[in-house]
């Protein structure tokens, strides 16, 4: 299953799974690091799931999205 960029206004980049029950958000902190976090809906075939962490920086931030990407990635 894929993932795919979602349309926001806010100040953050989101991509939501192919099915719709999950998504990984990456913003912008005040101090100039980063945060992840991802949404799994109860609904989905894996069960619920949330997680948020702090990075560094930017790139950081975009390594753990994919990783997490890539980890809830549902076929």
């Amino acid at each position: 299953m894929s993932w795919q960029p979602v349309e926001t206004d806010g100040p953050y980049d989101e991509h939501e799974r192919a099915d719709g029950l999950a998504t990984v958000r990456v913003r912008e902190r005040s101090d100039g690091g980063s945060v992840v976090r991802l949404d799994v809906l109860e609904q989905a075939p894996e069960g619920p799931s949330y997680r948020r962490e702090a990075c560094e920086d930017r790139e950081a931030a975009e390594l753990l999205a994919a990783e997490w990407m890539d980890e809830f990635d549902v076929e």
